[in-house]
């Protein structure tokens, strides 16, 4: 697989890269609409339409994840990606290639499981979606941010620049 370029990806991978970031921090920030209809669900109580399109948006804003995730998957592949920068180390390089596969993973797992929870009604699904899932991924975004930041101000790689 050949590189995109020595210095960034191409438009349409960074349009995604931005895309997905918003709408995979606005689900697990406002997550609210959906948490509200599972306890309503799980104490046997009245659902009304307002609740069940609350929980919609945030099902279909995991979808859009699920649908983006796999056309950014098929561009990385067909695209490829920038090297890693010269300066940086062999396990930092190892680390980021676990990491970017690791969030591929969970950007389909996660809507999953979701799915699996809200239209099939698989508490498993759930219970991991919205338990050790949600953490892990919050636990990769915040070592993704720090990366990036070790980058550019320690190493001094001027990352960022590739994904902007």
């Amino acid at each position: 697989m050949a590189a995109v370029s020595r210095t960034g990806y191409t438009f349409p991978q960074k349009t995604l890269h931005w895309l997905m970031a918003l709408l995979i921090f606005l689900n697990l920030l406002f997550a609210d609409g959906m948490e509200h209809w599972n306890r309503l669900v799980r104490r046997g109580e009245p659902v009304t339409a307002a609740d069940i399109s609350s929980a919609n948006i945030h099902a279909y804003v995991g979808i859009a994840i699920l649908l983006l995730c796999l056309v950014r998957l098929i561009l990385r592949l067909v695209k490829g990606v920038p090297d890693a920068p010269a300066n940086e180390p062999k396990l930092a390089k190892l680390a980021a290639k676990i990491a970017h596969w690791a969030f591929y993973a969970l950007f389909a797992v996660m809507p999953l499981a979701g799915i699996g929870k809200y239209y099939f009604g698989n508490e498993v699904a759930g219970d991991l979606h919205g338990g050790p899932l949600k953490l892990l991924l919050w636990t990769l975004i915040v070592v993704h941010i720090a990366a990036v930041l070790v980058h550019q101000l320690y190493w001094r790689t001027n990352l960022i620049r590739r994904m902007t």
